[in-house]
């Protein structure tokens, strides 16, 4: 029999070609909205992540309502290294103790007899606390290697918040240089600024500040920078660990002078901290064999690093800022105001 049906009337197909010209065009477009989507995608995550240092500025303001100065970014008691904490009897930092303002009342009152009582027994019970993972503590740009840092047998969560303490690196240690609120002055003449430069912290050693006794002005002065977590690198990279106070765990130290001027700088060696891993390549470098000295501020963010100044207000800083903002920003008692980058 023969089909009544004419031409016209016959079942349309795509051809072969149609067919590879509509998936290239497919996947053009996909092309070009993915670089959208993750733009979209981490400013959200940045968003997330100021809001994070602003309730942690809080909390520090709320402590310090209570304790009236700002907490130390660590207790080490006379005898403890302060260079090395593997093997050492180190005290709570920073962000244990602010734990209380920031809803984690119930995980403090846990360990609180441990960690009140270590400036007169030593007692390292305390250190169980690092174990819990705490969201507030983690920037969204930084997930997916939580892998956790052991020491003295904790296996201590990870975090991507660091106090600010200050202190000159060469020949002072950058970090012990600010301990008791000790301020080291700018001996070596960094970034071309006078050689009277002070270089103070906010919580160092053994030291937090009262927020009215800040030469500089809260507003002027940065309480709490980014740090990333050195656990993409290997587990036993202890940047980035939350309750670690030492610097580039839960502190940035001596980040303006020497050779870790920058955030986000990818200098060989910048990082001083024990068991560190260089790579430079990646934004991380570090001095490999060194003791805790010296952290700066890095982030997984696009061009810079969030950080909450003493005020409570969060900015970013940029990573084209210049050494010498980047002093007057950190620094607690340069008398300067900051440069206007």
């Amino acid at each position: 029999m023969f089909s009544n049906r004419t031409s016209s009337e016959k079942k349309q197909g795509f051809t072969l070609i149609e067919l590879l010209v509509v998936i290239a065009i497919i996947a053009i477009l996909i092309g070009l909205l993915l670089p959208a989507v993750q733009k979209v995608r981490e400013a959200a995550a940045l968003a997330q992540c100021k809001n994070n240092l602003k309730q942690l500025a809080l909390a520090c303001h709320n402590y310090s309502d209570a304790e009236g100065k700002l907490p130390p970014a660590v207790k080490l008691n006379p005898g403890v290294s302060r260079t090395n904490a593997i093997g050492q009897s180190f005290g709570p930092n920073w962000a244990v103790m602010i734990l209380p303002y920031l809803e984690q009342g119930a995980l403090y009152n846990q360990h609180s007899s441990n960690i009140t009582s270590y400036t007169s027994n030593s007692n390292q019970a305390w250190q169980a606390i690092g174990a819990t993972p705490i969201k507030l503590l983690k920037c969204p740009s930084d997930i997916g290697h939580e892998i956790p840092y052991n020491i003295n047998g904790v296996n201590f969560a990870r975090g991507n918040y660091g106090c600010n303490a200050g202190g000159i690196h060469g020949p002072a240690l950058g970090w012990t240089s600010t301990e008791n609120g000790a301020s080291p002055t700018n001996g070596n003449g960094w970034a071309g600024l006078p050689t009277t430069l002070n270089g103070g912290g906010v919580m160092c050693i053994n030291f937090g500040s009262k927020l009215n006794g800040i030469v500089d002005g809260t507003s002027n002065t940065i309480m709490i920078n980014e740090l990333r977590v050195g656990s993409l690198i290997a587990p036993t990279e202890p940047r980035g660990t939350w309750a670690l106070g030492f610097p580039a765990a839960s502190v940035t130290a001596g980040h303006f002078s020497w050779d870790c001027i920058l955030p986000n700088n990818n200098d060989y060696q910048a990082d001083d901290c024990e068991g560190c891993i260089d790579r430079s390549a990646d934004g991380m470098g570090a001095c490999v064999g060194c003791p805790y000295q010296q952290g700066q501020a890095r982030s997984k963010h696009t061009g810079g690093v969030a950080a909450a100044l003493c005020d409570g207000s969060v900015r970013f800083v940029t990573n084209s800022i210049t050494q010498r903002a980047w002093w007057f920003l950190n620094a607690s008692d340069d008398g300067n105001p900051n440069d206007p980058d």
